[in-house]
């Protein structure tokens, strides 16, 4: 399968560059997805067999004062690609996020819920979803939540820096969702790509996400448990952690459309973990 991937540096992008090497991947300098028109141009030039859209405007506090550029890069260029992708006939994978829901309650969000995004950039990337379910062409719009892996900026990582300076930490514990690694995003994404090339009827919107569900506080006391490094934990409320953006106090996922569809199981978010900090040299294997 000749794939084509926007992205290069991301988590996700990442992962899928060691899964298939001899994809094509578009860096920010190559194909920058604040001019939407050059994604055109590049699907066009490399005439791939599926495009993967694992870019996005991901700075969730600072899209509040740049909804303009979230809204090119989340929004219109992926409605670009999916324009594109249809009239080659070919499958789009786009990666979007928990955050067009509302975060109300606390029953797990199914696709078909209806969204609400409570921030800019919840707002961008469902625009993002909508313009390629628009154009109707073979895609996949995969939503997941809390993504980490051993590169790129995530709690994880943030975890570890902080405790080398840090003693006591307070940890958000009112918001809910399913830690997911990188490595299992970039597996699916290729799965659900080559299903796509053969079954156009498995086009549509799903979830995937880690499993079990957990808080912040509870991710962080994962992390330190493994690692054996003696950080005390106090639990926070939303609330007491102020931010530019409003968070989703649940971003619980139901993922069984996911499995059924597509043979893809939740991933346990604790496999991922071990597998993430035995790489960044934290435990032993």
């Amino acid at each position: 399968m000749r794939l084509l991937v926007f992205g290069q540096s991301g988590q996700v992008a990442t992962e899928l560059a060691r899964r298939a090497p001899a994809a094509v991947f578009l860096s920010r300098d190559r194909t920058d997805l604040a001019d939407p028109d050059a994604c055109a141009t590049a699907i066009r030039a490399h005439a791939p067999d599926a495009v993967i859209n694992a870019a996005a405007y991901t700075a969730v506090d600072r899209a509040e004062e740049d909804d303009a550029l979230a809204m090119r890069i989340n929004a219109k260029a992926p409605a670009v690609m999916a324009r594109e992708c249809a009239s080659l006939g070919i499958p789009l994978v786009h990666i979007s996020t928990d955050y067009v829901f509302d975060g109300s309650g606390t029953a797990p969000w199914h696709p078909d819920d209806t969204p609400a995004p409570q921030n800019a950039y919840g707002r961008s990337k469902l625009d993002g979803e909508r313009a390629i379910v628009q154009v109707g062409g073979r895609h996949a719009i995969l939503r997941t939540s809390w993504v980490f892996s051993a590169h790129g900026a995530n709690f994880l990582r943030t975890m570890l820096r902080l405790s080398e300076t840090h003693d006591a930490l307070s940890i958000v514990d009112d918001q809910i969702g399913g830690p997911t690694p990188a490595a299992d995003i970039a597996a699916a994404c290729l799965a659900i790509a080559e299903q796509l090339r053969t079954d156009p009827g498995k086009s549509g919107t799903y979830h995937y996400s880690g499993t079990p569900d957990v808080s912040w506080k509870g991710f962080a006391e994962a992390i330190f448990a493994l690692t054996e490094r003696n950080v005390a934990i106090s639990g926070i409320g939303t609330a007491d952690y102020p931010a530019a953006a409003q968070r989703p106090l649940n971003s619980r996922l139901d993922c069984m459309t996911t499995e059924t569809v597509f043979a893809l199981p939740r991933p346990d978010w604790r496999v991922g973990l071990r597998d993430v900090l035995t790489e960044l040299g934290e435990i032993s294997a």
